[in-house]
């Protein structure tokens, strides 16, 4: 790659990493940079600038990050001239201490920063030298609105709120992203209005809690109100929530849930533990008798409701016995999908200074058994849905009349998938099909 020259438009490879509210953001930055004359691309060893929109949640995710940072300063190598920016929620937790990481970083750019990212490269290649973009307040709310969508375009993702104020005792949000913060309501509907008009079919709604959203702005049974003019918009098919604080799943919400043609029987709620002693530990305000309730409710509500859940095990002081209370109740609870995580000290949060820290064998032993469990749960509700039909949503079509899709209780890269045989629909189609099969997880389904 020769030096760049003068009038030519600015290359720009772009890593997207994280969670779903980080993808949001990337959409938006990925936008900007292209409404701005610059051209995204795929060919890295071309490019003039690597942009990182990195992940700084738990230390998988930093690690990840950090490796991306890394491999972008030998790309850079090669010609000193290219220039790296960081940006993101581990440029919002480390700040400048990033550059001693990666000494070659020549910009870092925090959230609140994220609709500059354009004029920031611009400038990197007017004004020699480091740029640091992390002030501002973390009581910003973004307008996600013309994005660039990096998922399908027949599903979106819609964020309903910035941050949390739980402050879970292991948990970094609240440092990284500020206190709960809802989107105002008519922002929402235009963003979620633009998305539907472009081809969007099903919307999946996050927040890092979406039960509280409007409680802030002083909206009663906010959620409930926005999913009644959601469901309003013309075109849109599915309407997916995720992230349900259980202890704040109410009977109103649940009623909202079964009564809808466009929301779906699919249920987000990460419960983390259901020992209450290890629940007080974690500052979370749920309860075992509270978790046991809420799903109790969604079931009676509607029969075939689908419900996910993420549980952490090795919290410090998690005994054998509170550990084996949580496999019990996985048992008894017969989750759709689970994820299980081991616990991750984090620096800067009360868990990471509380004494009896689990041993790292102990906690990856843990979380086998735990996904041992689930297999067995999961492989049996596939199995159970032989002979169903369903209406399934055409994610992928690959060669040979392959294809892959999700029914209702399927949400994109978390959930397993349906795979298509007798197909002949087009991408981002509904289809009736029905269940003739399984492969582990995944459902085996031919169009009806």
């Amino acid at each position: 790659m020769k030096k760049k020259q003068q009038n030519t438009p600015i290359t720009v490879g772009f890593v997207a990493l994280g969670c779903p509210k980080n993808m949001v953001d990337s959409e938006k930055m990925l936008a900007s940079i292209v409404n701005h004359g610059m051209l995204i691309t795929e060919d890295i060893e071309n490019a003039d600038v690597m942009v990182i929109n990195t992940c700084g949640f738990i230390a998988p995710a930093r690690q990840e990050a950090i490796d991306a940072l890394t491999d972008a300063a030998k790309w850079k190598k090669k010609l000193p001239d290219r220039k790296i920016v960081a940006a993101g929620c581990l440029v919002q937790r480390e700040g400048t201490n990033l550059f001693d990481e990666v000494k070659t970083i020549d910009a870092i750019v925090g959230l609140a920063h994220r609709d500059k990212i354009a004029e920031i490269i611009e400038n990197l290649f007017k004004k020699p030298g480091r740029q640091i973009h992390i002030g501002g307040s973390n009581n910003f709310i973004n307008d996600d609105s013309q994005r660039l969508l990096i998922t399908p375009s027949h599903y979106a993702f819609l964020r309903i709120s910035e941050g949390c104020s739980r402050r879970c005792s292991f948990c970094t949000i609240p440092d990284i992203r500020g206190n709960f913060r809802s989107k105002p309501m008519d922002m929402i509907l235009k963003e979620a209005s633009e998305l539907v008009s472009s081809g969007v079919k099903e919307l999946i709604l996050i927040a890092q809690d979406s039960c509280n959203y409007g409680k802030d702005i002083g909206l009663k049974n906010g959620l409930v109100r926005l999913l009644e003019e959601l469901e309003k918009l013309p075109g849109l098919c599915w309407l997916r929530i995720m992230y349900l604080y259980p202890a704040n799943v109410d009977d109103e919400l649940i009623e909202k849930i079964a009564s809808s043609d466009k929301i779906l029987n699919y249920v987000d709620i990460p419960i983390q533990h259901i020992n209450n002693d290890i629940l007080k530990a974690m500052k979370r305000t749920d309860t075992k008798e509270k978790t046991v309730s809420v799903i109790e409710k969604l079931r009676k509500a509607m029969p075939d409701v689908v419900i996910r859940t993420t549980v952490i095990t090795g919290f410090p002081g998690e005994t054998e016995v509170q550990f084996n209370e949580l496999v019990e109740f996985i048992k008894w609870a017969k989750f759709d999908m689970l994820g299980c995580f081991a616990y991750c000290p984090e620096k800067n949060t009360p868990a990471s200074n509380m004494p009896n820290q689990i041993a790292d064998e102990i906690k990856h032993s843990r979380v086998d058994q735990i996904m041992l469990a689930q297999q067995s749960i999961a492989f049996e509700k596939a199995k159970g849905h032989i002979g169903q039909k369903l209406k399934v949503i055409v994610d992928a079509i690959g060669e040979e009349g392959f294809a892959s899709g999700r029914y209702f209780g399927q949400a994109p890269d978390i959930d397993s998938l349906c795979l298509i045989e007798n197909f002949k629909a087009e991408h981002g189609d509904i289809i009736a099909a029905e269940v003739i099969g399984t492969d582990e997880y995944d459902l085996i389904v031919k169009q009806l």
